[in-house]
């Protein structure tokens, strides 16, 4: 008789390492919002006169594009940011 809950690491399913339709449509998200307010923040900061906010704006843009860049270099991976 097999016990319902064993110690046995095998016993336990892994996830596949494929991204599914709906992970992709989520990174798809990602990065659309990510370059969106990266974009935002740029034509915001062009159009302010306060240096501080100015500044502000493009950090805010600068980490947008970081987020993008990362996104990006996760998909370009050898396993696509998926553990194997």
């Amino acid at each position: 008789m097999q016990q319902p809950y064993s110690n046995n690491p095998q016993s336990f399913m892994s996830s596949p390492p494929v991204m599914t339709t709906k992970d992709l449509s989520y990174v798809n998200d990602m990065l659309s919002w990510n370059l969106l307010a990266m974009k935002k923040a740029h034509f915001a900061a062009q159009n302010c006169q306060d240096p501080e906010i100015k500044s502000a704006l493009d950090s805010y843009g600068q980490m947008h594009q970081r987020h993008y860049q990362t996104i990006l270099s996760h998909l370009q991976s050898p396993n696509n940011g998926m553990q194997q």
